[in-house]
């Protein structure tokens, strides 16, 4: 099914996947009596609203739970993106633990808050994904921020020369001692001292281990 551009005079289309009734009653009453949006479909669980997005006009915005009976609303981002990849999927839910946040971001949500948000925020974190944000609780947010710091790999000042590192880029090229002495105009002896102090320096025994942190901590540039 066509998706239908949403125009100035029509509302907002929202969507609702949650299975607490009350909860989902509630919050629909109060996007209805927002101006500008509807909640036009709620559902409890993933299966009826896929099945929803085969007849209706797609959603602009689905506030999706989590912990859903049958299929999972983490699972359920990818197939509600499968229909069309332009909707906005906030998750709404009580879980906030590193792993369930990470992988709700990585899977598409637009945004990510806790059912313990104001009412008034969560309205305003419709409007916001359609401004092309990411609304997210102010707890979440720290957590993002410290799940991106910690997949960082910080680069260790390890104080390899600028020869040093010039070497490395052969090492990891593949060459040989012969080779690399060759190419820099340098003595085997002059290179394999060079190499050893590498080794020493980065704090591995083998050829693998020098090639593998080089790569994973960028160490082509001299750091000095």
């Amino acid at each position: 099914m066509k998706t239908i551009e949403p125009s100035e005079s029509s509302p907002i289309n929202i969507w609702m996947v949650e299975d607490n009734s009350r909860y989902r009653k509630s919050l629909a009453s109060v996007i209805n009596n927002t101006p500008g949006m509807q909640s036009t479909m709620s559902f409890s669980n993933c299966e009826d609203a896929f099945l929803a997005m085969e007849t209706e006009t797609f959603p602009d915005v689905i506030l999706l739970d989590i912990g859903l009976p049958g299929m999972s609303g983490i699972k359920g981002i990818q197939k509600f993106k499968s229909f069309d990849p332009t909707i906005h999927i906030v998750i709404l839910t009580i879980y906030e633990d590193n792993d369930t946040v990470f992988d709700a971001l990585c899977e598409g949500a637009s945004g990510y808050l806790l059912k313990d948000s104001t009412q008034d925020k969560i309205v305003d974190s419709i409007r916001e994904v359609l401004a092309g944000g990411a609304p997210l609780n102010m707890r979440i947010a720290q957590k993002v921020l410290q799940l991106f710091s910690k997949l960082k790999i910080k680069k260790t000042n390890y104080g390899l020369t600028e020869r040093e590192t010039e070497i490395l880029q052969h090492i990891v090229k593949g060459e040989t001692k012969q080779q690399i002495a060759d190419e820099l105009f340098l003595s085997f002896h002059t290179v394999n001292t060079h190499i050893k102090n590498i080794y020493k320096k980065l704090e591995v025994n083998t050829k693998a281990a020098v090639v593998s942190k080089a790569f994973t901590e960028n160490l082509f540039k001299s750091e000095n």
